[in-house]
């Protein structure tokens, strides 16, 4: 529960986080955005360090900034429990539509801070409760993802480190902190510098991928046997500024040409429940068959949203160049973890629409389905660090190793 910190880093450590997400996180298309943009930022009480340097490092950077500060569960308080609690399934349902339109219309930039202060708030909690909100909110959602597909939002996640997740992670707060320091590069002079460094990196395998015209990939190691179509139209991408850290490579593929079978040796965190041992099993592009051998009926109630059970994302991770070597019991940095294999993670349900080669801004929702762009109130990331080989099958019928042992080989 929220209490006083064992462990917060120095002013210098967060005035760099701060000025990372800001400046480098604030991008859209390679571009930082302009003087006087919106820049709304959303910040836990229990982050109340974060929420100070981030207001600073927004006004000096010359944007208008929108703080969101919200309250954190503590031993008098659990707010968030409380209202799935009492909420009716009318209120569940409801969409300020007026509000949160505006708000999509009125900001140019979104600086989200993960920090939990009772990470199992909701296990005791229904997850048809909590999966009904998101799918009230998908309007939302899928307003604020067009609007960056188009290059007109620039948003950014970071991990806030707390007494609550250093514990699910097995460290302690100043050790937790170390692995958020490292992953960031906080430790260097210059972090942004090093991160338009990495990013260079990511952006030119990204365009290799793209360049090769892939029909499909498929992944085969000790628990996996995986073919994924691609789909035409389709791009590459990279993180840019998206996340901080991402050492990902991504695109979002046919969610219709999804076949065979997957086990994925990491946790899944979700609405307070950790999911452990999951095994999917697809045929054209749908779970047919899933195992989990902790809270599978919380793997089902994912699996049961609409387009839940098919895939809206695809991605690698190159052992390279992931700082991240630990658990860390969150998806920001499990989903981009490095180690001796990299990482290989799909997602169940929403994909990226500027993964889409041409314009997005032209594409109809219908268009959209008929491209095989899967659209679902979840986005689930489910993580293997096992080791791999991906084979891509060019549109010419040529094969190519792309990656393995943990390293893209184009």
């Amino acid at each position: 529960m929220y209490t006083k910190q064992s462990y917060t880093p120095s002013k210098e450590i967060l005035e760099k986080y701060a000025k990372l997400l800001v400046r480098f996180g604030m991008q859209t298309n390679g571009k930082p955005l302009m003087k006087g943009s919106v820049v709304r930022f959303i910040v836990p009480e229990i982050a109340k360090p974060m929420y100070f340097y981030l207001q600073r490092e927004i006004l000096k950077a010359g944007y208008q900034p929108l703080g969101v500060f919200l309250p954190s569960d503590d031993d008098t308080y659990e707010i968030e429990k409380d209202y799935f609690e009492h909420a009716k399934t009318h209120q569940l349902e409801h969409f300020s539509e007026h509000y949160q339109k505006g708000l999509i219309d009125q900001i140019d930039g979104s600086i989200r801070i993960i920090a939990e202060s009772s990470p199992h708030a909701l296990a005791n909690v229904s997850a048809k409760k909590v999966m009904l909100e998101n799918f009230s909110m998908m309007p939302f959602k899928s307003a604020f993802l067009e609007k960056a597909a188009a290059g007109k939002m620039a948003w950014t996640l970071g991990l806030y480190g707390t007494d609550a997740s250093a514990k699910e992670a097995g460290m302690n707060g100043k050790d937790f902190w170390e692995e958020i320091i490292r992953a960031c590069y906080l430790d260097a002079e210059n972090p942004i510098k090093e991160w338009k460094r990495i990013d260079r990196e990511l952006q030119r395998t990204a365009q290799k991928l793209t360049k090769l015209n892939i029909k499909s990939v498929h992944l085969e190691g000790k628990d996996i046997d995986l073919t994924i179509g691609i789909g035409k139209d389709r791009k590459w991408a990279a993180a840019g500024g998206y996340n901080i850290p991402s050492y990902e490579v991504f695109t979002s593929p046919d969610y219709r040409q999804v076949n065979g079978w997957a086990r994925f040796n990491q946790p899944h965190y979700r609405y307070g429940k950790k999911i452990d041992g999951i095994e999917l099993w697809f045929k054209d592009g749908k779970v047919i068959k899933s195992k989990a051998s902790k809270n599978h009926d919380l793997l089902k109630g994912i699996l049961n949203t609409p387009g839940g059970n098919q895939i809206g994302e695809f991605s690698l991770t190159d052992s390279r160049l992931s700082r991240i070597t630990k658990f860390m019991a969150d998806i920001l940095y499990d989903e981009n973890m490095g180690g001796k294999y990299g990482n290989t993670h799909v997602a169940l349900g929403s994909s990226y629409h500027e993964c889409y080669s041409k314009n997005p801004a032209k594409v109809s929702k219908e268009q959209w389905e008929k491209l095989g762009f899967n659209d679902s109130a979840v986005h689930s990331d489910v993580i293997s660090t096992t080791d791999r080989t991906v084979t891509a099958t060019l549109y010419d019928g040529t094969e190519k190793v792309i990656y393995k042992k943990g390293q893209f080989t184009i």
